[in-house]
């Protein structure tokens, strides 16, 4: 088998799919693996480290993915790279296909295999490829959000802990997964003021557990919602339906009714959005302003700590690859339940039903 791994083009993406450390091991395994050149620099590994590691250095994107039977990637392809796709090729990455009807019509006529991370499942029926970054993605969503408060950002100038005799910062989290837990995780931990809303009550019982008290929890629904964002500082949206299209659960005019100033980073913006105002937005051009409020929906946002991201990331896609490798695509799928759940497009046709009804086909 040929891996090949080209480098992101996405704005600002600074992650890589292969580590050096996965390169042996995929070597090792018995796979030829060619790696664009500098594909690893942003995320801190060399051109130098992938030849120790055994792979091939390749200069040109085009080279790389012509010569792949598999692709390992971490974003999705963009139009850029629609013709570099082979007929019949594997593409293993975050696909997020039912926020992308476009790279949906070029995977079903090139017959691309696309295994997508967010849907591989666990023997638990959890995701553990979605996992690593969506715990990154909740814990970033703070950080942005306290930075876009300050005054000098267009924010409303609120400090999310306060300082004694002053009200903290009041972060509504919508959405108690993974994301929206680690989100409570560094409002806590910034000494803000947080109430999380979910479906989920043992959900809630698990965070009430957790920080007796501290956490204020709300059974998700609409008159609750508008009543917690009319109050809130910074608002995450933390909604996810594994591989389907986020359900809008903040309106226009729920955003509306925010104080000016204050600020909302929307985490499930790579699946549409969970808030009804928000479009995707790129780290060169991270936030606009709409309704006097801040809108934050970067959907590569992980790519913000490069290194970390790479490394949680392809710790948890590394058993699946070898898996790939030591067994061949169609023996891996057909022994591993887990892994193809995580087939998305195969022979020109849809087959992951929540992105089947999410794009209209059967």
């Amino acid at each position: 088998m040929t891996i090949g791994v080209p480098k992101e083009i996405k704005i600002g993406e600074t992650r890589v799919s292969m580590t050096p450390s996965l390169c042996r091991r995929c070597v090792s395994l018995g796979a030829k693996v060619l790696i664009q050149k500098a594909a690893g620099l942003t995320a801190g590994f060399t051109d130098d480290e992938y030849r120790a590691a055994g792979a091939t250095l390749v200069g040109d994107a085009a080279k790389v993915w012509r010569a792949a039977d598999l692709i390992l990637k971490v974003k999705e392809p963009l139009p850029a790279e629609y013709d570099l796709l082979q007929e019949e090729q594997t593409v293993f990455t975050y696909l997020h296909l039912a926020a992308g009807p476009e790279l949906a019509k070029i995977l079903l006529k090139k017959k691309i295999l696309g295994i997508a991370y967010e849907t591989v499942e666990g023997a638990d029926g959890s995701f553990p490829l979605l996992k690593p970054m969506s715990q990154i993605a909740g814990r970033l969503s703070i950080q942005i959000g306290a930075y876009f408060l300050q005054s000098q950002h267009g924010g409303s100038g609120v400090l999310l802990g306060g300082i004694p005799g002053t009200m903290p910062g009041h972060v509504v989290v919508v959405g108690a997964g993974n994301s929206g837990a680690h989100a409570v995780q560094m409002a806590v931990g910034m000494g803000a003021r947080v109430t999380v809303l979910d479906l989920d009550t043992r959900k809630l019982e698990a965070l009430d557990s957790e920080y007796r008290g501290r956490v204020v929890t709300l059974m998700s629904n609409p008159a609750n919602i508008e009543n917690e964002i009319a109050d809130a500082d910074l608002l995450i949206g933390a909604v996810l339906i594994p591989a389907a299209k986020a359900p809008t659960v903040v309106t226009k005019k729920m955003v509306s009714r925010m104080r000016p100033g204050s600020v909302i980073v929307d985490i499930a913006i790579d699946q549409g959005g969970c808030i009804e105002s928000i479009r995707p937005t790129s780290h060169k051009h991270p936030v606009y302003e709409q309704h006097g409020v801040i809108h934050y929906a970067v959907p590569n946002m992980p790519a913000l700590v490069g290194r970390t991201s790479t490394i949680g990331l392809t710790q948890a896609t590394e058993p699946y690859v070898a898996l790939l490798v030591q067994k061949g695509v169609k023996r891996a799928l057909a022994e591993h339940q887990g892994l193809a759940r995580g087939v998305n497009t195969e022979a020109g046709k849809i087959v992951y039903p929540a992105v089947a009804k999410a794009l209209g086909y059967s």
